[in-house]
């Protein structure tokens, strides 16, 4: 394999995939995609839970993931697909907020002002509207398992456009979308090493020892961003770190396969959505403590959740879904973040290699964020704007930015 193009691409999981597609969109540049797997949502975007919320600790997030969440929800239109293979699930967002008086109300008003559709709930709103989520303000005992009298009276924060997607059908559709605009994507194609000469990128050379010349490489390669920036012999101020994380699967029998939002509780640590037309249920965590594990080889890790792990999240989930059984099919899997131990935002823009680009480090907030962080690429490379463009400011998530200062690094960050 041989060839010069405008853009390379490497990695396509729904981040490269969206930053090609937001190229093609607005531009004739000639694109080139590489992914080392077989095909796609073999990395972090086949294991995401692809949960689409808005909110987030900072205004300029909130706004990356309203603009990328507005793709997800007019999906036929920004694909130009006819029959998509993914289509946005519209449960909303519901968080549990506990004890924390007033926190609902402020997040309500703050989103308000973003543009963003919400709804402070109390415990009779949320009662008639998801009768079988408890509206208990107290967290669960995680240590011993031990069960309290629970006690109402919170307020309740609901996102109402919120959701989630099938990621591996909705990166398959962006790769659909992109072949079918004459962008080149080659899978098992793993990338060596980047070419460079006189301090800009030049190309680069695959493993197979094929070459393809470009000014413009993208590294959106996900766990495996390092290689790449070793291989470009860049030192980033950045510790870019895969990292497992573990996610549980249930089975819900007939009669909660019903209206369930997707669920934050916040003082349990967990969150859930529906999956599988509502048969199912994942279960994940948004506890800092449990995105600690650092993996060495983003292709050698466990990929099944710990027993400790399932038992402490199905207990806070047993706490509010009183009338789940503790019967019937669990399972689980794990699969990776490429966590920015610093201050768990994206870096997205170019390096001082010039022409080369960086699109890494989302912690987990990837999926929902990927079609607007790829406009942010897309229009810095092409300076073509796009009907899907987002407003979030570039400079917030440049690559020689300051540290974000945060109280929390977790997901929910």
């Amino acid at each position: 394999m041989q060839g010069n193009f405008d853009v390379i691409i490497i990695g396509a999981g729904i981040i490269g995939l969206s930053t090609a597609w937001q190229l093609a969109r607005r531009s004739r540049l000639r694109v080139l995609v590489l992914e080392k797997g077989a095909g796609v949502g073999e990395g972090s975007t086949g294991a995401s839970s692809a949960v689409c919320r808005y909110r987030y600790s900072l205004d300029t997030v909130v706004q990356l993931a309203r603009d990328g969440i507005k793709a997800y929800r007019h999906w036929e239109e920004f694909t130009g697909l006819a029959e998509p293979a993914a289509r946005f699930e519209q449960d909303g967002v519901l968080w549990l907020t506990g004890q924390s008086a007033g926190w609902a109300a402020r997040e309500h008003a703050r989103m308000q002002g973003l543009g963003i559709a919400t709804e402070v709930l109390k415990d009779s709103d949320l009662a008639e509207r998801f009768p079988a989520l408890s509206t208990c303000t107290l967290a669960p005992d995680l240590e011993t398992g031990e069960e309290h009298d629970c006690v109402g009276g919170g307020e309740h924060f609901f996102e109402v456009e919120g959701g989630y997607m099938d990621p591996t059908a909705a990166a398959s559709d962006l790769l659909a979308a992109c072949r079918g605009a004459g962008v080149t994507v080659h899978f098992n194609a793993a990338v060596a090493e980047i070419r460079q000469a006189g301090g800009a990128v030049t190309g680069v050379s695959l493993a197979d020892g094929s070459h393809y010349a470009a000014g413009c490489v993208v590294n959106a390669a996900g766990p495996w961003c390092n290689v790449l920036l070793h291989s470009a012999g860049l030192s980033l101020p950045w510790r870019l770190s895969p990292t497992r994380i573990q996610i549980v699967y249930l089975d819900l029998p007939p009669a909660l396969q019903t209206a369930l939002p997707v669920t934050v509780d916040m003082d349990a640590g967990i969150y859930f959505r529906r999956q599988n037309r509502g048969q199912q249920l994942v279960l994940g965590s948004t506890l800092e403590s449990d995105e600690q594990e650092r993996v060495a080889d983003p292709e050698n890790f466990n990929r099944l959740a710990d027993d400790s792990f399932m038992q402490a999240k199905l207990h806070a989930l047993h706490h509010r879904i009183p009338s789940l059984p503790y019967t019937g099919r669990v399972t689980s899997y794990c699969g990776l973040y490429t966590v920015n131990e610093q201050d768990v935002h994206p870096v997205i823009g170019p390096t001082q290699l010039a022409g080369f680009y960086l699109a890494n480090g989302f912690s987990g907030h990837g999926f929902k964020l990927a079609p607007a962080a790829g406009a942010l690429l897309a229009r810095m490379i092409s300076g073509e704007q796009d009907a899907f463009d987002t407003t979030a400011d570039p400079a917030f998530f440049r690559v020689d930015r300051a540290p974000i200062a945060l109280s929390s690094k977790s997901v929910l960050a």
